[in-house]
Parts: structure tokens; C-alpha cells; sequence
């Protein structure tokens, strides 16, 4: 028992700290990627190329004057970002990035655990999370925070049920709620984005607005709103909605990867007739370079397109995607149950 104990506790920790590292560098990638676009050169100067910037960012947040509003709501202030960043790490833990790796005679699945419903478990996560964001503008006494943490419960409210709806598609397919077995099911070039292109799109869609990436971002919208429901937060407590904000867009990535994108399978590798462990690794391998593109997708969108009008952003959520959401439920039921 305390092996699997300990197991369990180093796959967290290594899980925790590859996330936290990977928040880092994205931040760095996105203004890189940015600069590029914007024919600029970005962060340069820290480091070979810039490289250690991120490292710079949290010494100058972690120094500078956590500032809290004099009427603000100071418990559930100090509360907001906490739960954001809470919900935004745990919701890895029913992410497979491989299948098994053999260590030490013993196998050990490259998951932190495996729930037979991990896609509600996601779910259930992912709708937390914009209490975090919705108490910050609230226990902030601003208005500029409130209205954008009004617009945020009522983003995601609008886009998880298109969210929730295109799963059932895969759901369908599989038969099952375990992401693991989702991954299995995907075996070779049956990928769900060739079996599922519609569920596929509206899922990439509403994760845009669920991670409130551009051009979803109407909670922060700095034109309307100065900065949205973390105008007033400094230091690490705003330090720490940045880290939930790019935390999430690591995780939405690496759903999409588990969803759609076949997971850690790269296509027949078992036939290679390679080593067990040359196989794990190159499985890790896989799933990290299907989440490191589409994170890069995340950021190419944000400094290529213009941000919604909040009616076209709930027009888009009510009128166009739930209903279509629905047909691809009905679509798909169909074809499975004629193909049977």
C-alpha cells in the first residue's frame, strides 16, 4: 500500500511541477509568438534568447505591493485566486500522458489516477472554476471587477453546455467515460477528429471561451473593463490568476490532445517492435508535442483575431454551437446505430 502511496505521490509532483514549468514557458512562447507576428523582437535580454524571463516575472510579482481595496470583501479576496488555481491543477490528475511504463519491476500507469468517469470529473472541475473568477470580481467593490466576473458566469454558462454536448459524440463511439479508454479506442488513425470533426470544432471552440483566450476574452476585455475581474489584484494573487489562466490553456490542450487527438498513440508504434520503455517514452513524447502545438493554436488565434461583441460571443454560444452540438448527438446515434 504506501508504494502505491508513494507512487502516486511522485507522479503528482512530477505532474504539479511539468505544469508549473510549462505555464512558464508558454508565457514566454506567447510573447514571443506574439513579437513574431507583430514583426518585434519580445524578451531577449534574461538568459540565452530571453529563456530565463519567465523566472524574472515571478521575482518582480513575488516584490512588488499586494494592494487590497479598502471596501473590499478581504477573505473571499484572498480566497478568488486560490480556487482558480486550485481547480485549474487538479484537473489534470485523470489526464493520461502514456499508457504504462515498466520501472523497477513493477508497471505503473502514466496517469496520476484513472476514474471510469474522468470526463465528468473534468467537467464538474472546469465548472469551479469561474467561481474563483466570478468571487474575485465580486469581493473586489469594483464595478470594472464585477461586470467582468458577471461576464464570466455567464460565458461559461453559455459555452459548457456546448462543451458538455459535443463529448457525447466520443462518449458514443467508445462507450465508455474512462479518458484511458478513450485513448485505447483510438488505436492507429481512428482518431475522433476524423470520426467526430463537428464535436471536434465546437469543443476547440468553447475551450477558447472556457480559458477565456481571446477572442473570448470579454471578463478581462481591457478597453471596457481596464483589466475585468482582476483589476484589482497585484502581486501573487494576480501572479496566480495568470497561472490558472495559462494552466488552463495547457490543460484544454491536452483534453483536445486526449479527446480528439488520439492522446499519447502515435500511430501502429507497438508494431515497431521497439523496448517497453523506449516505447513509454516515446508515448510521453507524443502527447507532449500534441499539447505543445496546440497551445502554440491557442496563441496564433489570440494576435490573429479581434475580440467579440458580447452579444455575437452569446449569439455564437446560444445560436449557433448548442444547436449544432445537438445535431451531432442525433448524427452520430444514428450511424452507430445503423453501422450495428
Amino acid at each position: 500500500m504506501w508504494i502505491e502511496l508513494l507512487i502516486t505521490t511522485v507522479k503528482i509532483f512530477i505532474v504539479v511541477h511539468v505544469v508549473l514549468i510549462g505555464v512558464a514557458y508558454t508565457v514566454y512562447a506567447e510573447r514571443r509568438v506574439s513579437a513574431f507576428i507583430q514583426n518585434r523582437y519580445g524578451p531577449n535580454r534574461v538568459g540565452y534568447e530571453g529563456l530565463l524571463q519567465p523566472f524574472a516575472d515571478v521575482v518582480k510579482l513575488a516584490f512588488k505591493e499586494d494592494i487590497v481595496p479598502e471596501n473590499a470583501n478581504k477573505p473571499v479576496h484572498r480566497l478568488a485566486p486560490m480556487i482558480s488555481i486550485f481547480v485549474a491543477l487538479t484537473t489534470m490528475a485523470v489526464i493520461p500522458f502514456g499508457h504504462t511504463i515498466e520501472l523497477f519491476g513493477r508497471v505503473i500507469p502514466l496517469q496520476i489516477t484513472d476514474v471510469n468517469v474522468g470526463i465528468l470529473y473534468i467537467l464538474a472541475l472546469t465548472s469551479l472554476g469561474v467561481y474563483g473568477i466570478t468571487l474575485s470580481g465580486w469581493s473586489s467593490n469594483s464595478k470594472y471587477s464585477l461586470f467582468g466576473g458577471i461576464r464570466s458566469s455567464a460565458q461559461m454558462i453559455s459555452y459548457e453546455l456546448s462543451m458538455g454536448l459535443s463529448i457525447i459524440g466520443v462518449v458514443l463511439i467508445t462507450g465508455s467515460l474512462s479518458l484511458q479508454d478513450i485513448v485505447i479506442h483510438q488505436y492507429g488513425w481512428k482518431w475522433n477528429i476524423i470520426l467526430q470533426p463537428l464535436g471536434f470544432i465546437i469543443f476547440l471552440v468553447a475551450s477558447f471561451a472556457e480559458t477565456n483566450r481571446a477572442p473570448f476574452d470579454i471578463p478581462e476585455a481591457e478597453p471596457e473593463l481596464v483589466g475585468g475581474y482582476h483589476t484589482e489584484y497585484s502581486s501573487m494573487k494576480f501572479a496566480l490568476f495568470f497561472l490558472a489562466e495559462y494552466a488552463n490553456m495547457i490543460i484544454a490542450s491536452a483534453v483536445i490532445t486526449t479527446l480528439y487527438l488520439g492522446g499519447w498513440q502515435f500511430p501502429y508504434l507497438q508494431e515497431f517492435g521497439l523496448p517497453p520503455l523506449a516505447v513509454s517514452l516515446i508515448q510521453v513524447a507524443t502527447f507532449g508535442l500534441k499539447v505543445a502545438f496546440l497551445v502554440f493554436f491557442f496563441i496564433w488565434v489570440r494576435w490573429s483575431i479581434p475580440r467579440f461583441r458580447y452579444d455575437q460571443l452569446m449569439n455564437l454560444g446560444w445560436k449557433v454551437m448548442l444547436p449544432l452540438s445537438i445535431l451531432n448527438i442525433i448524427v452520430t446515434a444514428v450511424i452507430i446505430k445503423i453501422l450495428k
